[in-house]
């Protein structure tokens, strides 16, 4: 069984850790996997958040499991077994391209753990160099860029955007909403950028944006602009925790994920019609999605403050010794 096949390239300047735990231990004891999964995405310096499906949390322990006992994310992928994988989960009727869904949480949040688990892997990281999760660049790696955003009047003819268009064109995806901005993707030509779309300080909300509940709509900057700068600037921190979301930004992921297979074409349609599925939710079915932004924001509250008390460990001076 080999831990590297001879196409996969290599990550500039990371390294993979040594195994947490044996691979057959953290299969037989889940509270083993998922305390060594967070570790893992630690030392990797990757985020880590479980992914929902259907209105519940995805059990990465059973993917994993699931998966590696079919020889691996690569066999899976060779083989077209994803469907087979999701059969295990026992997805509701409403839930659509789980496939999709599984291999893209699988790659994301599982791939490299079970290079290290399963196969032993050691030293620099790998990503698949040919059938990307992307579908399009040999080279795709899910990595931030941070952009900002300055608002255009959008025009649905496609006559117009082609005259807009100067040396670069790209299709622009909102994955998630924030206190400060989006989650986006951005697609320009064969290759994804993923990155944090911010808005700058003191702007106003177009006119024309309905202001409804389930809209997401342009961040409106509260003044303090220096507190404000701030506390950005502490958020690049990479060990600051990962902001919590609504339970309606949960519901969007999940329907946005299942729409974009379905619909590739049809990405500027996606807000309104997850809006419209949102409304028409039971009040049983929408307490599902909230009571999941609920425990988030506990883990906001509960990483926060734990970050907070490194922080101050940190800038308490030493004592040295007479």
């Amino acid at each position: 069984m080999s831990s590297v096949p001879e196409t996969y390239a290599g990550e500039d300047g990371k390294h993979y850790p040594a195994p947490l735990a044996p691979h057959d231990d953290v299969v037989r004891d889940s509270s083993l996997f998922w305390d060594t999964l967070r570790r893992f995405h630690f030392l990797m310096g990757t985020k880590f958040m479980i992914p929902v499906i259907g209105g519940k949390e995805l059990d990465l322990h059973v993917l994993y499991v699931e998966v590696t006992r079919r020889s691996g994310y690569e066999k899976v992928v060779a083989e077209k077994k994803w469907r087979e994988v999701g059969s295990v989960f026992k997805f509701s009727a409403t839930t659509t391209s789980a496939s999709f869904v599984l291999r893209k949480h699988y790659f994301s949040l599982l791939y490299h753990y079970e290079q290290v688990h399963f196969f032993k892997a050691r030293g620099s990281v790998y990503t698949p160099s040919t059938d990307a999760f992307s579908g399009n660049s040999p080279s795709w790696r899910p990595e931030l860029a941070i952009v900002e955003y300055s608002p255009k009047p959008l025009n649905s003819s496609s006559e117009s955007r082609a005259e807009e268009t100067s040396c670069l064109s790209g299709n622009g995806t909102i994955e998630g909403k924030f206190e400060c901005g989006y989650l986006v993707s951005v697609k320009l030509g064969s290759e994804v950028l993923r990155g944090v779309l911010y808005h700058p300080e003191k702007m106003v909300a177009p006119p024309s944006i309905p202001q409804h509940e389930n809209a997401i709509v342009p961040f409106k900057s509260k003044g303090h602009r220096s507190g404000r700068r701030r506390r950005n600037k502490r958020r690049w921190d990479p060990n600051y925790p990962k902001p919590n979301r609504s339970g309606y930004n949960f519901f969007f992921a999940e329907k946005h994920y299942s729409l974009k297979a379905l619909y590739p074409n049809r990405e500027r349609e996606f807000t309104k019609m997850i809006g419209q599925s949102w409304n028409s939710l039971s009040p049983e079915e929408r307490l599902v999605y909230q009571n999941i932004g609920l425990r988030d924001k506990e883990r906001y509250k509960r990483e926060l403050t734990e970050y907070k008390e490194r922080m101050k460990l940190r800038e308490t001076p030493e004592v040295g010794l007479p």
